[in-house]
């Protein structure tokens, strides 16, 4: 009998590339079932190829469908009112207890306290993917998550290599911005003007990438090393996700906070150098493929400061510490 399931999952585009491994698992422990994924438009592109969703709806959206589970990953009041809403014999996640996310099961509680209470977490030790597996009650085994690049994306982001002659050679994408929630979550501009001309001298080239908030910054990198005789290349990453999907696939390094580009690397089985100021390394699962360097004030602003920004801390992360970890990449390749 097939086991009919639904899984809202909204939030950020990050969190729902890192919460495609839960799709692995929910077929491990029911493999005859049809998968409803409920999110935002603005994740279609990373849902819609995925061949372990059966159906994807964006919300707004209303459902007459009676499922046997539903599992809500999201505490928003958008995602929770939706999940009183739909018929399910089980419920698994956070429902809306007028206007308080409250959870469904015992399995969803933890998440839950790392949300409202700053000391649990400060200390919690376990990643994203796993607290989610605990939500929905389904053993952890290190699933990956996955995502796909399209081959018409692939022939665009040849093309631009083979036009700024790229092609065969080592590649940094260099993802220099994080979302204006976190305004320390990226590492300082004049760090990375320090870090492009000795990771050259490494033998990389550098590909800076960045959206429309990160344009101006971008463009002050770009232009200072172009008038110092500096090669470097840049990429606008905003015009769809499936070309940053195919930009990020063409790199052989990817430097980045913790932000989409993180997630969508390591979908990608990417090496990462991944800078945290001011938010968990704890929980993010690295796969055996992310070097984590954490600044030494973090605790400092974690998480109770996390939304401030401050000089100091974007630049407390050294220019030699992101190169040693290029270097200990490189050995292991």
């Amino acid at each position: 009998m097939t086991i009919k399931i639904c899984i809202i999952k909204l939030g950020a585009l990050g969190d729902v590339v890192r919460t495609t491994p839960l799709l692995l698992g929910i077929k491990e422990k029911y493999p005859e079932s049809e998968i409803t994924w409920i999110t935002k438009s603005n994740a279609k592109e990373i849902l819609e190829d995925n061949e372990l969703v059966d159906n994807l709806l964006f919300i707004p959206c209303k459902t007459a469908e009676n499922f046997d589970i539903i599992y809500n990953l999201d505490i928003e009041q958008e995602a929770t009112k939706l999940a009183l809403e739909i018929n399910a014999e089980k419920k698994y996640g956070f429902y809306d207890n007028e206007g308080f996310p409250t959870a469904f099961n015992e399995g969803a509680e933890y998440y839950l306290n790392t949300v409202f209470d700053d000391e649990i977490k400060k200390s919690n030790r376990k990643t994203y993917q796993q607290m989610m597996f605990d939500i929905m009650e389904i053993t952890y085994k290190q699933q990956e998550p996955f995502i796909s690049v399209h081959k018409k994306n692939k022939e665009e982001m040849n093309e631009f290599l083979r036009k700024n002659s790229l092609v065969d050679k080592k590649i940094i994408g260099f993802n220099i911005g994080a979302s204006k929630t976190w305004p320390s979550k990226a590492w300082s501009k004049q760090k990375i003007i320090e870090f492009i001309p000795r990771a050259k001298e490494k033998g990389y080239e550098v590909l800076l990438l960045g959206g429309e908030d990160e344009a101006q910054v971008m463009d002050e990198i770009y232009n200072f090393n172009i008038g110092k005789e500096i090669k470097i290349y840049k990429r606008n990453t905003a015009n769809s996700l499936k070309d940053f999907f195919a930009t990020i696939f063409f790199c052989h390094v990817i430097i980045c906070g913790d932000t989409l580009a993180l997630h969508v690397a390591t979908a990608l089985k990417k090496q990462v150098i991944a800078l945290f100021f001011c938010n968990s390394p704890d929980e993010i699962e690295s796969y055996g493929r992310v070097k984590k360097l954490v600044s030494p004030i973090l605790y400092d602003f974690f998480p109770e400061k996390s939304d401030e920004y401050s000089e100091v801390l974007v630049n407390s992360i050294s220019v030699e510490e992101v190169l040693k970890a290029l270097d200990e990449i490189k050995q292991q390749a």
